[in-house]
């Protein structure tokens, strides 16, 4: 894909009613640095030979920069920010105006080309493995108490299984966690995760 606007990506930016004027100069210089412009998981990404680097996305106090594999980069300003503890690789740098994305410009754009670096060395996040997310007592109570619940859990992805580990246990409460095992117990028999239909 010839690197410049991308047509599609357009109705992203159009649409926009927060965060318009940040976006768009954030469009400017991610676009500046060569990287090609596609709209995935609804949002404005923007890759380097087919791998993705950085991605624009919204939220009510703030808009952002997601770095794909934020955590293998250098951070010398410091800007970076993990969403929550359970993002393992991708790193945000927030804005709540379009004059910090100005005065940034400079930062953000060696940002990008460190992070196109990475991508160019090949650099790979070793991730945590399913196995060490703590299990909560009450799913691990049904997976004993069914050996059909244990098998199907087992032969779900590593992807599927974190998803409904990190569910259940943000929970705080055991009559909360007990609720939601209940409820996504026949989705995890019939082999689907959290957000499958």
């Amino acid at each position: 894909m010839k690197k410049g606007t991308n047509p599609k990506v357009d109705f992203f930016f159009s649409k926009a009613e927060k965060w318009r004027k940040e976006f768009e100069q954030l469009r400017r210089i991610i676009l500046d640095c060569e990287l090609a412009e596609e709209l995935k998981w609804g949002k404005p990404c923007y890759s380097f030979q087919q791998s993705n680097i950085v991605l624009i996305h919204g939220f009510k106090e703030y808009c952002a920069l997601l770095f794909m594999k934020g955590v293998l980069l250098r951070d010398p300003k410091g800007i970076l920010i993990r969403q929550t503890e359970n993002v393992q690789v991708a790193r945000q740098i927030r804005f709540t105006h379009v004059r910090e994305i100005v005065e940034m410009e400079s930062i953000l754009k060696a940002y990008i080309q460190e992070a196109i670096e990475v991508e160019k060395a090949g650099l790979k996040v070793n991730l945590k493995t399913t196995g060490e997310f703590k299990v909560p007592e009450e799913f691990q109570n049904k997976l004993d108490a069914s050996a059909a619940l244990k098998t199907a859990f087992a032969a779900l992805t590593p992807g599927r299984q974190r998803g409904y580990l990190l569910y259940f246990a943000a929970a705080k409460q055991s009559k909360t966690r007990e609720a939601r095992i209940e409820k996504y117990q026949p989705q995890i028999l019939k082999g689907k995760g959290l957000d499958d239909e």
